[in-house]
């Protein structure tokens, strides 16, 4: 956290949650703040969640910088969209 940083309780992360959304695919959903406290410990406030698809684990992210979305999985040979009946 930087010195200069008058009010320790502004945020430095944002909280993200990945959602699948289908088997392969899904994004990135905002779902709180976190700051990182001169003792090194990190303290996070949820103020949501994903409903269905969470994945129960979250990432912080330094304020303004959204998180890549994951490669989805190569496909196997033969292998079409419309072999995943979770995704039509």
């Amino acid at each position: 956290m930087p010195e200069n940083n008058k009010n320790k309780a502004t945020p430095t992360h944002t909280a993200f949650a990945f959602k699948r959304e289908g088997r392969k695919f899904g994004r990135w959903l905002e779902i709180g703040t976190a700051r990182a406290e001169e003792d090194g410990q990190i303290r996070v406030f949820l103020d949501r969640l994903p409903i269905g698809g969470f994945t129960g684990g979250v990432l912080l992210s330094p304020i303004g910088k959204t998180p890549a979305l994951p490669e989805p999985p190569p496909r196997r040979p033969g292998e079409t969209d419309d072999d995943d009946p979770l995704d039509s």
